[in-house]
């Protein structure tokens, strides 16, 4: 019988364990703070950040939220960056993507202070984990890391497919499990929009991670029997329901889970664990920054000279 993955009880485990680390911290007068920041009218982007918060409360990490109209200057968000990597309090800053067509992206992913990019798009947070010396490794693709490891699917020697080349996602996930570590040494291969015939590649993989935002690209026939698959897909569909739609992966979790030997659902899958990756770099943070070490859910420690 194929395994459903339920990512809210992983997240609910580490989360369990990360509220030990900020009691810690807490202890020697240090509460983790993040900042989140919001410059836009997109309703989904705002339920990410209330949800970003509310977990924060829950755990006991001090958050705290700027909404910035999104029709100002580039100069306004940059300000309020800046004000940020200046605030003690402050140990981890997100700017919730997408930003505006006037913003440019890159230049306030640069403006964060490398030591509270706990979303880890810094260039150098990015060039650190390429190197295989990772300070804080991108939520979504840590979250995948670790639900392999809750399901006992260990990478090593494996095929990988993924199916997306993201900034996000795809590229950092590709680097994560290649590297020579526990949670890697695995063969990587990455498709996207211009491979042909996806399906053929999908075929001869040991794990599949679909992460390309096309609702149920991957279906049942891309998959062999006995293949582990992790949908990082969340896409709104029309739908005959009071909402008038309704939430979807890029897999067609139906015909998949046929063949799969374990699967994310779409929601409960890869959602909550993006989310659980956020407090956890946002403790390990705090950690640096305040130079008291604490012990981390994957029970390594989370302090080393930077």
């Amino acid at each position: 019988m194929t395994h459903v993955i339920d990512g809210n009880a992983v997240g609910d485990r580490i989360t369990d364990e990360l509220a030990e680390s900020i009691e810690k911290l807490e202890a020697n007068g240090v509460t983790p703070g993040l900042a989140t920041v919001l410059m836009s009218d997109d309703g989904a982007s705002e339920t990410y950040v209330s949800m970003k918060q509310r977990a924060c409360e829950e755990i006991g990490i001090e958050g705290s939220h700027y909404d910035i109209n999104p029709n100002v200057p580039e100069e306004v968000l940059i300000d309020c960056i800046d004000e940020l990597n200046e605030d003690p309090s402050v140990h981890g800053i997100l700017v919730q993507m997408p930003v505006p067509d006037h913003i440019d992206s890159q230049a306030v992913l640069k403006r964060i202070d490398p030591m509270k990019d706990i979303d880890g798009f810094h260039p150098e947070n990015v060039g650190r984990l390429v190197a295989g010396d990772p300070r804080f490794v991108p939520c979504t693709p840590h979250g995948v890391q670790k639900l392999l490891a809750a399901t006992d699917v260990d990478p090593e020697g494996k095929d990988v497919v993924i199916v997306g080349r993201s900034n996000i996602v795809g590229k950092p996930l590709a680097n994560l499990l290649m590297q020579k570590s526990d949670g890697g040494n695995a063969t990587v291969t990455v498709c996207h929009s211009r491979t042909d015939d996806l399906g053929a590649k999908t075929r001869r993989a040991d794990i599949v991670v679909a992460a390309a935002g096309v609702p149920e690209l991957v279906d049942g026939d891309m998959i062999l029997d006995g293949t582990t698959v992790i949908d990082v897909g969340v896409n709104r569909v029309d739908a005959d329901n009071e909402k008038g739609y309704e939430l979807v992966g890029d897999v067609d979790f139906e015909s998949a889970k046929e063949n799969a030997s374990a699967i994310t659902p779409v929601p409960g899958g890869i959602g909550p664990m993006t989310i659980t990756m956020l407090l956890y770099n946002t403790v390990k943070a705090a950690s640096l920054q305040a130079d008291i070490p604490v012990e981390l859910p994957d029970g390594t420690s989370s302090y080393r000279l930077e």
